[in-house]
């Protein structure tokens, strides 16, 4: 029997959209001694690059590390010795699941909403507000492109005025009218991620033949708006999922709930 540790990568492993810290790459490789991992992000393969390259570049790590980016509909593992080469072994296109009309409609409904929630609010405006990452949609208010400060400015507005829970029901009133089979959870701090029924975090799993592994699974977001909740849910009643409100958190649950059942 296997052990893979799923991970969510921001919030979890690393800040919002930041690099790995070393303190949490030796923890990685303490792991890599007694099992595998993955990282099981909302994000596109792009930004696991950024955040994670010190671990996916790392001898021990990544000889035991799994890449599941747009929450395991896509699924790589990484191949070569003196160089990093991302070995593609599973993608989905939600462009084709949900069929055409219903993708161009949603792309319509986020043009409109983007355009109101700028007006509405004073939210800092950068670029790259709606994301097509293959096997799901990221819509971001501030863009994706907003440095730190920007997005700490949104966090702290998000707070006071709930503008995401405000906009994540008018989302799912849009959808259900406009008869569009998708799912909206909250993405990190500043987003919405948007996809197919079916295609949460647990489609991971798929890629492994479940009497092989044993899955435990540690994430940030496991309320039932947050993107880490139906993979939390499944595996909670086994004790082998933890809710983590920081990396630092992370790293306490690793040596002190994870490791001490491995070892």
């Amino acid at each position: 029997m296997h052990n893979l540790i799923l991970f969510d990568v921001d919030g979890t492993l690393t800040e919002a959209r930041a690099p790995i810290s070393t303190a949490m790459l030796q923890t990685l490789r303490q792991l890599c001694r007694y099992a595998e991992i993955g990282f099981l992000t909302g994000s596109g393969l792009e930004y696991i690059k950024q955040q994670l390259w010190p671990a996916l570049n790392d001898p021990v790590i990544k000889n035991s590390c799994h890449l599941l980016p747009c929450n395991g509909t896509e699924y790589l593992i990484i191949d070569g010795f003196d160089e990093v080469i991302f070995k593609p072994i599973s993608k989905e296109d939600m462009r084709m699941e949900i069929e055409e009309e219903e993708f161009l409609m949603l792309m319509r409904i986020l043009c409109q909403l983007q355009g109101i929630v700028a007006n509405q609010y004073d939210i800092p405006l950068t670029g790259n507000h709606i994301q097509n990452r293959g096997s799901m949609i990221n819509w971001c208010p501030i863009g994706r492109s907003a440095p730190r400060e920007d997005r700490a400015v949104f966090k702290n507005l998000d707070e006071t005025f709930r503008i995401r829970e405000e906009y994540i029901e008018i989302l799912r009133e849009q959808i259900k009218v406009n008869n569009i089979d998708v799912v909206i959870k909250l993405g990190g701090d500043t987003s919405f991620d948007i996809y197919p029924k079916g295609w949460d975090k647990t489609y991971a799993l798929k890629h492994f033949e479940g009497d092989e592994w044993n899955f435990w699974f540690v994430g940030d977001r496991c309320s039932p708006s947050g993107n880490d909740y139906e993979i939390f849910s499944l595996l909670k009643d086994s004790g082998q999922a933890f809710e983590t409100g920081s990396p630092a958190e992370t790293m306490e649950i690793i040596d002190f709930h994870i490791l001490r059942n491995l070892i």
